[in-house]
């Protein structure tokens, strides 16, 4: 069984966030290491990395917003992060190729999802391309159809996970 720990992204871990993430996505979906050091100030509380040894192998991250979709402006600008807001979203769950199908992503959304529910939020909503969503829907996410968001010039599907009934 691989060990790791699932901590709070560190400001010293920018680099390696945005290592991963030129791994993890094609460039043009890939958020920038701007985009990461906005997003490690703006909402760290809901930026979770996985370690070994000091070696960030994972992360997960995404802003706290009332919208019941991602929109593309949110990728780009964090003043979409509403901190008191209803929903928790996920921009991205990355994992190196070399650890995947181990657990790893499986317990950042873990941890992430009981964030969610610890500070009080709605739902956690995201988006996903077609090959992905059976694995999303693994963790109770429903398929809201196709996202009207064109990131990256690829398709994706908007995805919630409703933690609490109006």
């Amino acid at each position: 069984m691989l060990e790791f720990i699932i901590r709070r992204v560190r400001p010293e871990d920018l680099d390696r966030i945005a290592e991963i993430e030129a791994l993890c996505f094609p460039a043009a979906e890939a958020a920038s290491r701007e985009a990461f050091q906005d997003r490690i100030k703006a909402f760290p509380g809901y930026f979770l990395v996985a370690d070994i040894d000091g070696t960030l192998i994972g992360f997960i991250n995404g802003c706290v917003t009332n919208s019941s979709v991602i929109y593309d402006e949110m990728f780009h600008n964090i003043q979409h992060h509403i901190p008191n807001g209803s929903n928790l979203s996920v921009f991205g769950l990355d994992v190196i190729p070399e650890y995947r199908r181990q657990g790893v992503a499986a317990q950042l959304m873990q941890h992430f999802i009981q964030i969610a529910k610890n500070t009080g939020r709605k739902s956690i909503i995201l988006t996903c391309k077609g090959r992905l969503v059976h694995y999303y829907e693994s963790f109770g996410y429903a398929n809201q159809g196709i996202s009207e968001s064109k990131h990256g010039g690829s398709q994706w599907f908007d995805m919630t996970l409703v933690l609490q009934r109006n």
